[in-house]
């Protein structure tokens, strides 16, 4: 998350909380029995559905969505035109060198298919195979989430028919209706609170990331079979940018100077054979 996010975050808790203590007497939202109805029915029901390793995957991507950063696509652009250039000073050849620098997996891959000479027909297949399936593993983890909050809501009613169930049965007698009304407010109050303040915005955590994610597959994909093809550095730059939104569209394509100096490449020298004595010529 952003520090954007995070202080948002922080401020709207701040007033979701503030107006339970309006009225005073806070103690009165919590009910330990309506709560333990709520997770345990909720977590129990999960494990039913789901194997205890999906569950734990579940955790690890939500954990990673909230700990790493994604790559912003104009950065991508950046270094799959850099590659391009490189590609033609120095050959595919050299892009190995990368393979084993670059801090994304998926980039990594693609540039070891270019390497070892696959075509690009191959190439495509593989890494759209490798999206797909990426994509659906991300949709299990998000669906683990969708129906864990659908199931805290069911499970505060339950809560709240055990609370009637014993306020009827202590019908005429105030102290045990006194203990058993709460259990039945609270606990519908915990399972909405659950599904809507945590469940569903984790499992949207989860599909916004995949999308930026897949994008990003997406324009590696497309730029690493342009730079097998030998397409011109700047056509590379137009087609990959058509990807990213138009404000986002600001991207330089870096100097020659600035390319020599990042990849080491030194300047060929030749000799300028059109009249005697004359200069060297750089190139």
């Amino acid at each position: 998350m952003s520090k954007k996010n995070i202080v948002g975050v922080f401020i709207c808790v701040l007033i979701f909380t503030f107006g339970f203590t309006v009225h005073g007497n806070v103690s009165m939202y919590f009910n330990l029995a309506g709560a333990l109805i709520v997770i345990g029915g909720t977590f129990g029901a999960i494990l039913v559905c789901y194997r205890v390793d999906q569950l734990w995957i579940t955790f690890y991507v939500l954990l990673a969505s909230y700990r790493s950063k994604v790559k912003e696509p104009e950065e991508i652009v950046e270094v799959l035109v850099d590659l391009s250039v490189k590609s033609r000073f120095k050959g595919i050849l050299s892009l190995e060198e990368d393979e084993n620098e670059t801090t994304i997996l998926f980039l990594r891959r693609a540039l070891g298919f270019l390497v070892d000479g696959l075509p690009s027909d191959y190439i495509r297949e593989s890494l759209s195979t490798e999206m797909y399936f990426f994509k659906i593993r991300r949709e299990d983890c998000e669906r683990v989430l969708r129906n864990m909050s659908s199931f805290a809501p069911s499970f505060g009613l339950v809560g709240s028919v055990v609370g009637l169930i014993g306020m009827l049965a202590g019908v005429g007698d105030t102290a045990t209706i006194l203990k058993t009304v709460p259990i039945a407010l609270t606990s519908t109050l915990y399972g909405v609170v659950l599904s809507n303040f945590f469940l569903s915005p984790f499992a949207t955590i989860i599909e916004e990331r995949t999308a930026q994610e897949i994008l990003l597959q997406k324009i590696i994909m497309e730029g690493v079979i342009a730079i097998g093809s030998e397409m011109d550095p700047r056509l590379l730059e137009h087609k990959l940018k058509s990807f990213i939104t138009p404000s986002s569209r600001n991207i330089k394509l870096v100097s020659l100077k600035r390319i020599q100096e990042r990849f080491n490449i030194k300047p060929k020298r030749t000799l300028q054979k059109s009249r005697p004595g004359a200069a060297l010529k750089t190139t």
